[in-house]
């Protein structure tokens, strides 16, 4: 695919991550830019592909127009932007009192994802992201990763959809539409994997962090959890039990998050004990 060159006069800066930034077009509001940063080219390529193959599944997610550059050679995509929007992390931060109402909206669009199957030749799946996050991460020892594999290569396998970056920031709202964004990871495989996520961001995510990309106190967030929990796995499921279960797949995310930060993050593995 050719990219479509652009010029970032036409946008204004409205946020970053870690692998690029988001733009705003300047006169068109319906129109916003995922511009990674310089020298990936393949990265937006093939998020851009796998953005059109999600959007035409049926999944709720903003519309991917085209695959462009910049003058400077930057490589990104440009989506349609859902106007008015807002996010359910940014929801509850901006109004608590509502925690249970935005946590059990949440768990239901995550119930519909997961029960979502897909053609498992088009998608990856999430055993296989995770054991080669496994052999690229530094920070574990020859031994755990022996042990962290043995446990993957456990979880029963499903052929149903995975967002692959489960944040309650990754899933917007205006009126009475629903859409998931930033699906660049999108995967298909049991859904733990993605639900741990959720936990990740909301229990075991410190104070500070939660604040910056939630929008929201780590009581506010802990209590989303809590919310979400019994209408995600059902409420004839004791909380405990629920954690005890997914708190091994929160602390896997570790190793995405070691790759993002080049560094060890040990206050992430807790739930790995039982497994290392």
């Amino acid at each position: 695919m050719e990219a479509i060159k652009i010029s970032l006069n036409d946008y204004i800066l409205s946020g970053g991550g870690a692998n690029g930034e988001s733009y705003d077009h300047k006169t068109d509001p319906s129109v916003m830019l995922k511009l990674y940063f310089p020298g990936k080219i393949q990265q937006p390529l093939d998020e851009m592909m796998l953005a059109r193959k999600v959007y035409a599944m049926g999944i709720p997610t903003p519309e991917p127009g085209e695959y462009v550059v910049t003058e400077d050679g930057r490589y990104g995509i440009r989506f349609k932007r859902i106007l008015g929007k807002t996010s359910y992390s940014r929801a509850t931060g901006d109004h608590p009192e509502k925690v249970q109402q935005f946590a059990e909206e949440f768990a239901q669009l995550c119930l519909q994802l997961h029960a979502t199957h897909v053609d498992t030749t088009q998608f990856e799946n999430v055993k296989d992201r995770y054991y080669r996050l496994l052999s690229d991460n530094p920070f574990f020892t020859t031994d755990e990763k022996e042990k962290l594999r043995k446990f993957i290569a456990s979880v029963p396998d499903e052929d149903t959809a995975i967002h692959g970056d489960l944040q309650y920031s990754n899933a917007i709202f205006v009126g009475d539409q629903r859409y998931f964004i930033d699906l660049g990871d999108f995967c298909y495989g049991n859904h733990l994997f993605d639900v741990g996520m959720v936990y990740l961001c909301c229990c075991l995510s410190d104070e500070a962090f939660i604040k910056e990309t939630f929008h929201m106190d780590k009581a506010t967030a802990v209590k989303f959890w809590k919310c979400f929990a019994p209408a995600y796995f059902g409420k004839d499921r004791s909380l405990k039990d629920i954690e005890a279960e997914i708190r091994p797949f929160a602390s896997l995310k570790t190793l995405i998050v070691e790759r993002d930060t080049k560094r060890p993050m040990p206050e992430l593995r807790v739930g790995l004990e039982g497994i290392l």
